[in-house]
């Protein structure tokens, strides 16, 4: 049992990470996952639901919540910091300005200063910096109350930074200003004037005041975040035209029900899945798709949700309504994706988890000991101070959820939906893509092409009979018979004891005749050599042979051929350039599935395996590589589960849909190569924010504690890093906006693969030419003087070298090094 709740109150990923702690341990509860970016926690219970337990748990941590989950990406679209956080930025920046005037204005003057500024006159000048703050403060109260809350109930978060050390500052400034006014009761000036420019009321304003002005930045860069999944939350219509009673009525879009019949007018969006029963026209779904040419609708097509009527007047049936819609699917599952969180984000949770309490202590040791040195209270209070206020939890929290959401919803506008952040991490590293042949590779529709008769039987008889037994398969070989012979007639009513062989064919009585039509090595005691010749033929030009039986003779053979699709070809040459070994795995046999192959350009092919063998077949690759399998059918279900990623062409069945790791909306192989570059891009961001929020904090500690101070007497002020810890998080946001860019129709970056067993590296290269042990040898002796090869593994029947290194090479270094021997290599 699945259950998303909001979290409030968390301000950086020690609060994530302090939530989802608690969490985790409540009883009953299997797993947590906090997102800070979109404040949701996603909890899966073992057994029953204990969500009272949970909230009880997250209270307990410091936190509020609710289990209102319908906001998610809405809640973060929703500009969280346009009233409260503009408010409390405009109230800061007032007093803010004429505090900086107010106690910095002494250094402007070098004659004739003001007498605003005389030592006599050193209270009014406190004061007034004490009152130009109070409004700052207050307007920026909930650091301190939700800072000072979280470090009582032993769970520091930023809050808890800034509000020590502001609340440190305006300590040490009230004790200066006990000492200038005892200095000035008892005439001691030399006092007074230590203390005067001691204060650092001016410091505690200019924290608060950039700690809210990057937070407003940041929040208006995480709304930006979500845009795409914005854009398809409105292009559902709010309002759609039924027909009730005969009448054309408005009503609210969520008010449609399964089997009302709708009306989609020309430049109208579709409120629901329907089914055109009347009218035809032309559709726009590349905003659900990612396909940019309009696809043609007629009598009995199919229409998406939120995708746009071109040009014609269709009615249509609802087929699918309110969340069960593919519009509210793809929302809900890029939510899912984006609360989600790739395995790489796990040090940062760890890191999280103790940075403020580590920070905090640091602060302390660095003021004790610059004090202990003797450089001085204020010299040591102003480094302690830095240390806390430029530390920042918050860059380590954001750095893997933002980019998630932003290459989410970059897929989501591309036809590609990716469930999950594990799902993009490992699409990043997949080494080998196997792809189902029917309907994958070729655009699964197979049509009859021809057929062989025998024993004088003509080809309509041959067609009624295996008609009348397929009509009840659903196999799409089956359909391509059945609509073959629909041309000539009706098929029989009076078919008994049918039963479908599970990936060989299907049996049965035929008005008294016992019928079979399968595949050839399923009826080999019935055929002769003729049959198995004309069976060879069909398959060597591509074409599926299906052998009729009728009561144990075959009387002919049904030659049936699926269109390749047109993106196969390029999708194909695309993963192979980019390092990627390609499989085709089918049922087909093996002449057949070869000659498909041959045409795609496919080197490597699987062929006769039943649907039963398809997992045993990706677990066998999964020794030697990271294997993702593409496929549609419920068949293909098992190898979805089996391989590092499951990629499931979005028209396929909702089995096949709900098994995978991926969707592909659009029927395009090609988005197979698009989605690799995806999750490549996506970690290679995630990857980026991490390094620069680990070395953000690397360099800022220690720089603000005065490491460099004794040598180059340089160090930094507490403004200094209230400036450095703002930008930082806008600094990792805005770098995973730069995914937005993402141009997923370039070149996949080149692969290397890796061998699990070996724990080494390895390329696999494809060696034309070579023609025994003797051009074996040549081709590894050259590659062995390579440096960074340690050997060279020649399969002259596959025509393959398996190189195996010990650094990285060069691909094109090692063609080259094959070429010279005088062999085509690619």
């Amino acid at each position: 049992m699945k259950k998303t709740f909001v979290v409030t109150g968390m301000s950086c990923a020690a609060c994530s990470s302090r939530v989802e702690k608690s969490v985790s341990e409540v009883q009953g509860v299997d797993k947590v996952n906090v997102n800070l970016l979109t404040n949701t926690m996603t909890v899966i219970f073992k057994d029953k639901d204990e969500s009272e337990e949970v909230i009880r748990a997250v209270k307990q941590a410091g936190y509020g919540v609710n289990t209102d989950g319908e906001t998610k990406i809405k809640s973060t679209n929703a500009p969280n910091y346009e009233k409260p956080m503009i408010i409390r930025l405009i109230v800061s920046a007032v007093f803010w300005i004429p505090l900086m005037i107010v106690s910095m204005g002494h250094m402007f003057f070098k004659e004739n200063v003001p007498i605003f500024y005389k030592t006599e006159n050193a209270g009014i000048f406190v004061v007034t910096q004490i009152i130009l703050l109070l409004p700052i403060i207050f307007a920026n109260q909930k650091y301190f109350t939700n800072g000072f809350k979280a470090l009582i109930k032993r769970s520091p978060n930023m809050d808890s930074l800034v509000a020590v050390g502001a609340s440190a500052a305006i300590i040490y400034g009230v004790f200066a200003l006990y000492q200038i006014c005892y200095g000035l009761g008892h005439g001691n000036v030399s006092k007074v004037e230590d203390y005067l420019h001691d204060l650092y009321f001016e410091s505690v304003g200019t924290i608060l005041t950039l700690i809210t002005l990057g937070k407003f930045l940041e929040s208006r860069s995480k709304g930006k975040t979500s845009e795409a999944i914005s854009k398809l939350l409105n292009l559902a219509p709010q309002t759609a035209h039924i027909l009730k009673d005969g009448e054309e009525i408005e009503v609210v879009a969520e008010e449609i029900k399964v089997g009302d019949i709708f009306l989609v007018k020309p430049g109208e969006s579709v409120p629901c899945d329907g089914e055109v029963i009347e009218g035809n026209s032309t559709f726009d779904e590349s905003a659900v798709t990612g396909e940019s040419i309009p696809i043609e609708k007629t009598v009995g097509s199919k229409i998406i949700s939120a995708t746009v009527n071109k040009s014609g007047f269709v009615k249509a049936r609802a087929v699918k309504v309110g969340e069960d819609t593919t519009i509210a699917q793809i929302i809900k599952l890029v939510e899912e994706a984006s609360a989600s969180k790739a395995p790489i984000a796990r040090l940062a949770d760890k890191i999280a988890g103790v940075f403020v309490p580590i920070v905090m202590s640091i602060a302390v040791i660095v003021f004790l000991a610059w004090l202990i040195a003797g450089y001085g209270t204020e010299f040591a209070l102003a480094r302690g101070i830095t240390v806390l206020v430029i530390s920042c939890p918050c860059a380590l929290g954001l750095a893997t959820p933002v980019a998630i959401m932003v290459g989410t919803g970059k897929g989501a506008e591309n036809g590609i939906l990716i469930k999950s952040g594990d799902a993009l991490q490992a699409v990043e590293s997949i080494d080998t893509v196997v792809f189902d042949k029917t309907g994958t590779l070729t655009e699964g529709k197979p049509e009859v092409i021809d057929v062989k008769t025998y024993n004088g039987f003509d080809s309509k008889t041959v067609l009624y009979y295996a008609a009348s037994l397929e009509q009840y398969s659903e196999h799409p070989l089956a359909k391509a018979v059945t609509e073959k012979y629909s041309q000539y007639g009706k098929v029989s009513d009076d078919v008994t004891d049918f039963e479908a062989v599970f990936g060989k064919g299907v049996i049965g009585t035929v008005e008294g005749n016992k019928c079979f039509v399968g595949s050839l090595y399923s009826t080999e005691e019935y055929i002769d050599d003729e049959i198995k010749n004309d069976c060879k033929r069909f398959s060597l030009s591509g074409k599926t042979p299906l052998v009729v039986i009728k009561n144990s003779e075959a009387i002919g053979v049904i030659a049936v051929a699926d269109k390749i699709r047109e993106s196969s070809v390029h999708a194909v040459k695309r993963l192979t350039e980019g390092g990627i070994k390609v499989v085709m795995l089918t049922g087909d046999n093996e002449t057949c599935a070869n000659a498909v192959a041959e045409k795609i350009g496919i080197k490597q092919v699987v062929a006769g395996v039943l649907p039963q063998d398809k997992e045993k077949v990706v677990t066998k690759l999964k020794e030697t590589g990271k294997v993702a399998m593409v496929g549609d059918g419920i068949n293909d279900a098992p190898s979805l589960v089996a391989a590092d990623v499951g990629i499931a062409i979005g028209a396929g069945t909702d089995v096949a849909v709900e098994s995978a790791d991926a969707v592909l909306m659009k029927n395009d192989p090609e988005a197979v190569a698009e989605a690799i570059i995806l999750g490549k891009g996506v970690m290679r961001n995630i990857k980026q924010n991490l390094f620069w929020a680990f070395i953000y904090n690397g360099i800022g500690i220690p720089l603000a504690a005065g490491v460099l101070y004794p040598a180059l007497n340089v160090t930094l002020s507490p403004m200094i890093g209230a400036v450095a810890m703002s930008m930082s998080s806008v600094c990792v946001v805005g770098n995973a906006l730069r995914l937005k860019a993402l141009k997923l129709n370039g070149k996949i970056k080149h692969v290397l693969k890796r061998n699990k067993k070996e724990n080494g590296m390895q390329e696999v290269i494809k060696v034309e030419g070579m023609m025994c042990g003797h051009c074996a040898a040549r081709v590894k002796t050259a590659l062995c003087e390579i440096k960074g090869v340690s050997d060279a593994e020649v399969n002259l029947e596959e025509k393959t070298v398996v190189v195996k290194l010990n650094k990285e090479t060069p691909r094109k270094k090692l063609i080259s090094a094959i070429k010279k021997t005088g062999y085509d290599a690619n």
